[in-house]
């Protein structure tokens, strides 16, 4: 565990970086969650975090909601119990149904049962979906 940086104490480069989150977010400075007073003790690991989220999900061909669910879904694969309380509520926050975040749970047990099972049985790919 990390100590985290609280705005009130941290250097002016993170103070910067918490400012442009709460610009962004809408909020207080002293609001950014623990994620980024986390990564705030490498300032500029935590700037280039910020600046590659900031530019990955604004809007583009994917929507708000949908980029949530796959951040999500990730995070649950990946089991970072952080994540998943975080973009669960980013996902609910965005518009997400409860029946959208069902239907999602399921299709990651769904892929994570498959993918082991691809991989124990280490199964070759298709020919036609080798592209």
């Amino acid at each position: 565990m990390v100590k985290l940086v609280e705005y009130d104490d941290a250097s002016p480069e993170v103070r910067a970086v918490y400012e442009d989150i709460a610009r962004t977010r809408g909020i207080d400075p002293r609001d950014v969650n623990n994620a980024w007073k986390a990564q705030a003790i490498h300032p500029k690991n935590m700037a280039r975090f910020w600046e590659r989220a900031k530019t990955i999900m604004a809007p583009g061909a994917l929507d708000h909601v949908t980029k949530e669910l796959i951040y999500l879904a990730v995070s649950i694969s990946q089991q970072c119990e952080y994540c998943i309380a975080s973009h669960t509520h980013q996902a609910r926050k965005k518009g997400a149904s409860e029946a959208q975040l069902a239907e999602m749970f399921a299709i990651v047990g769904l892929a994570v049962e498959g993918n082991r099972m691809a991989s124990a049985y280490r199964i070759p790919v298709d020919p036609m979906f080798d592209e």
